[in-house]
């Protein structure tokens, strides 16, 4: 399983940034793919998830209305797009695969440990 992020860079607050987990190496359909984050100091958390079967998304509560997670199942891609930016949006963004079978509940918060294959993250830097 590997697992490639890119698209981070520097934009000032209210911008936008789009997000790409381009993944190989397995059946890219079958898994649901999460985004995390982690800032300076702080530990990683879970920001958003969608599932392999009917797309079923979660957002943290510090995201919503802000961040829109997709897929492409033929490019083997998972999106995060990201409007609204805010400062404390700032962070090394990484792309994360569960086993096969997990599901992204709407209201159910990301946890590290459920994420086994991870990718190598990108920054975001959200400052004017």
């Amino acid at each position: 399983v590997q697992l490639q992020a890119s698209g981070g860079g520097l934009v000032q607050p209210g911008g936008s940034l789009r997000l790409s987990c381009a993944a190989s190496g397995f059946t890219f359909g079958y898994y649901a793919i999460g985004w995390f984050r982690q800032a300076p100091g702080k530990e990683r958390e879970g920001v958003s998830c969608i599932s392999s079967v009917d797309s079923n998304s979660y957002y943290a509560d510090s995201v919503k209305g802000r961040f829109t997670i997709s897929r492409d199942n033929a490019k083997n891609t998972v999106y995060l797009q990201m409007n609204s930016l805010k400062p404390e949006d700032t962070a090394v963004y990484y792309c994360a695969a569960p086993p096969v079978g997990y599901y992204c509940g709407a209201d159910v918060e990301l946890h590290v440990g459920d994420f086994g294959s991870w990718g190598q993250g990108t920054q975001v830097t959200v400052s004017s």
